[in-house]
């Protein structure tokens, strides 16, 4: 990939490394957390919310009204919702934007990796000012590229992706310039070029860097406690089984659900309703990974290039004059090969069952009169009988 300093404005600055617990942000400051992706936004964010009456004890504030205001940041960020989902509109960022308000002089934090998504310096700025200005400090948590890759793949492919993940990583790395199929990959991930774009915005004295460590669990809670100012261990993790990566079997499957529906011209709002917020959702609410399902295991010459890459990123971003909080070096980690990546990988019956089902309940949810129940709490006799009367309507209108 393309890396002379031109494209990310280095600077001769020195990074204010941090070691050991973080001193607090002072008290009123609004801490907008811009993830990116896979970098435990969505464990920290549900710790946040499930917290959010315990956290306005010790004078901290969540203003947003659900774990991740996404529709508000697409929103302000011009970026279209999730395939086939509510188009977010002006209207969901100025309810965020009251909500971050009404929280008045008090410490306050909101988070979401989609701001990571910010086209440019004009759109960041316009953030900034209407969150609260100078008020604002920006926390970037970042994790080695050799780890959000192949997670970052079988999100993309939750999302209507048909490319298969070798043929991704060569689009990603060795094909100029590297935008294609999924142009907000280095957008979000070229973390050294996310960094300088909020530090042009409010200057480097008001961006914090947090390097995830994953052998620590949940060291990023306390590192959030830290800064906050709250008492250690307030933050909790909670669990999310939605929120959990596919396997290769589940992810090939999927992709391969993909190709047949982009090439009988299905419309995105039946793949939403019936794939992603149905047969994945339900599969992965349901089952759990074994040990003896395969992982998404990448090639070696893919892990040696991003290894590469976050040494580079790294550097600058020490350079830049930041706050980091902890170990720059672990951006260039290379992972542990996934384990029983030699196996084919193969999908459990029950496993292609529960995704079936997921998918035949997603569409006799709401078709019935009264109040709409979860996928997952549709019973299979009423399944059959509601998809059954479906049918016999269809055949007397044809």
């Amino acid at each position: 990939m393309e890396t002379d300093c031109t494209k990310t404005d280095c600077t001769n600055s020195q990074a204010r490394v941090v070691t050991g617990r973080p001193a607090a942000l002072p008290a009123g400051t609004r801490l907008l957390h811009i993830g990116p992706h896979k970098t435990g936004t969505t464990a920290i964010q549900g710790a946040l919310f499930a917290a959010k009456e315990r956290m306005r004890e010790h004078g901290v504030e969540f203003p947003a009204a659900s774990r991740h205001p996404m529709q508000a940041v697409l929103a302000a960020c011009a970026r279209p919702g999730m395939i086939g989902d509510t188009t977010p509109t002006e209207r969901h960022w100025t309810r965020l934007v009251e909500q971050v308000s009404a929280t008045g002089r008090s410490t306050s934090v909101v988070s979401s990796e989609f701001f990571a998504d910010a086209p440019d310096d004009a759109t960041i700025a316009r953030i900034v000012e209407q969150l609260g200005g100078e008020r604002v400090h920006v926390l970037v948590t970042l994790r080695p590229l050799g780890r959000i890759m192949p997670s970052q793949w079988q999100q993309y492919v939750q999302n209507g992706l048909r490319m298969g993940y070798e043929e991704w990583l060569e689009h990603m790395l060795r094909k100029a310039p590297y935008e294609k199929p999924n142009p907000s990959f280095w957008r979000r991930h070229r973390h050294d070029r996310l960094v300088e774009r909020w530090v042009r915005v409010v200057g480097a004295d008001r961006v914090t860097v947090v390097v995830v460590d994953d052998r620590d669990r949940e060291g990023l809670m306390r590192t959030f406690e830290a800064l906050l100012g709250l008492p250690a261990r307030l933050l909790q993790p909670v669990p999310d089984t939605a929120n959990r990566s596919l396997t290769l079997a589940e992810t090939e499957m999927l992709r391969n659900l993909n190709k047949e529906f982009r090439g009988n011209g299905l419309p995105d709002e039946l793949y939403s309703k019936l794939v992603r917020n149905g047969a994945v959702m339900h599969m992965k609410n349901t089952c759990s990974p074994t040990p003896r399902d395969v992982k998404i295991s990448t090639p070696a010459w893919a892990v040696e290039a991003a290894a590469a890459i976050g040494a580079e990123m790294a550097g600058r971003i020490e350079a830049m004059g930041v706050r980091v909080i902890g170990d720059t070096g672990l951006l260039s980690a290379v992972p542990e090969p996934a384990r029983g990546a030699a196996e084919e990988p193969r999908i459990a019956p029950e496993v292609a069952a529960q995704a079936l089902y997921g998918a035949l309940a997603a569409v006799a949810e709401g078709t019935g009169r009264g109040a709409t129940r979860p996928v997952h709490r549709t019973s299979s006799k009423e399944l059959v009988k509601v998809l059954g009367h479906r049918c016999l309507k269809r055949l007397r209108r044809r």
